[in-house]
């Protein structure tokens, strides 16, 4: 599961990136996304995350935010948090022992130690670009690591 804020930019992508790559990988897994606030829950992503999504070839028209609920601690084996800020949030709602499994996406994934993910909200069209960029790399990671078994 990936997990920001809203659920309307940076996780949406980090989903469908990683829900496109899945797609053409011999190791299988459910990706979900969810936002730490529950603003726009069932609205779809924000035009300009779609729009950047499209422009590198995956689809992320179909999603809907929602808000990061008690279970998900329980149905996935691990929370990709885009920054520190909500990796907070999402350890100060799941039990002790859920702690581990919470990580930062970037750092998960290979991509950077201790690397955050923007939020483009405020941005610009180049904004959402570099964050597709990052959810292209994180994705080619944990697709890396699950085949290595880690």
């Amino acid at each position: 599961m990936f997990i920001c804020m809203g659920n309307i930019c940076r996780s949406p992508l980090l989903e469908g990136w990683a829900a496109h790559r899945c797609a053409d990988s011999p190791v299988a897994f459910t990706v979900d996304s969810a936002g730490t606030g529950g603003w726009h829950a069932g609205q779809p992503p924000d035009p300009r995350a779609v729009a950047a999504a499209r422009r590198h070839g995956v689809d992320i028209a179909g999603q809907r935010a929602r808000q990061l609920q008690h279970d998900d601690f329980q149905r996935f084996d691990l929370l990709l948090c885009a920054d520190r800020d909500n990796l907070a949030a999402a350890r100060s709602l799941a039990p002790g022992s859920a702690h581990p499994r919470i990580v930062l996406a970037l750092e998960w994934c290979g991509v950077k130690r201790g690397g955050e993910v923007p939020d483009p909200y405020y941005g610009q069209e180049r904004d959402f670009d570099h964050v597709c960029q990052l959810a292209s790399e994180a994705a080619d990671g944990l697709l890396r690591r699950l085949a290595s078994g880690a």
